[in-house]
């Protein structure tokens, strides 16, 4: 297997898991009805933007590690999660248009989204269009039937997962 290959493989699981949160985050979009370009419940649009960040967060982890750069950590010690700032600090040196799509992410499905709960499906599909540019910058260059062959099989291997643990925790 050459380098390139190798590098190609290393893709296929931080795109899958990027993409398994994108198609989760589709499916809980359409739980709410839309009337004049408004997302009726907020709830879902809530969870529907955050999932999706999710996703953005998993492909700028695998995007900076293909780019020689390690994954964002916790600098601070009281800080239980990744800040905003790590990401953009070491993205600001490697590439501008990541960079806005990074921001307009953030802003759009983390901020507006999720947080503040926004309706407009027009905004609402501007961030999920982001986000599924960012995650496109990590997409595997191997064969299509391949690579939907990989995400099947990954959806499948997580889905029984889920499966197994919610038949262990029910009562």
């Amino acid at each position: 297997m050459t380098i390139k290959e190798q590098q190609e493989q290393s893709k296929m699981e931080p795109y899958a898991e990027a993409m398994r949160y994108m198609n989760n985050a589709e499916e809980t979009l359409q739980k709410t009805r839309k009337e004049y370009n408004l997302y009726l419940d907020k709830k879902y649009v809530s969870v529907a933007c955050g999932t999706a960040y999710k996703g953005v967060l998993h492909a700028m982890d695998a995007w900076l590690v293909l780019k020689g750069k390690p994954m964002p950590t916790k600098r601070d010690k009281t800080k239980k999660h990744r800040d905003i700032n790590m990401y953009r600090a070491e993205v600001t040196t490697l590439d501008g248009r990541m960079l806005a799509n990074l921001n307009t992410a953030y802003n759009v499905l983390h901020l507006a989204g999720y947080y503040d709960e926004e309706q407009d499906a027009r905004v609402i599909r501007n961030g999920f269009l982001v986000a599924y540019e960012i995650i496109a910058r990590i997409k595997p260059d191997v064969p299509e039937e391949e690579l939907k062959q990989y995400l099947t099989e990954h959806t499948k291997k997580k889905s029984t997962l889920w499966g197994q643990l919610s038949s262990l925790l029910s009562f």
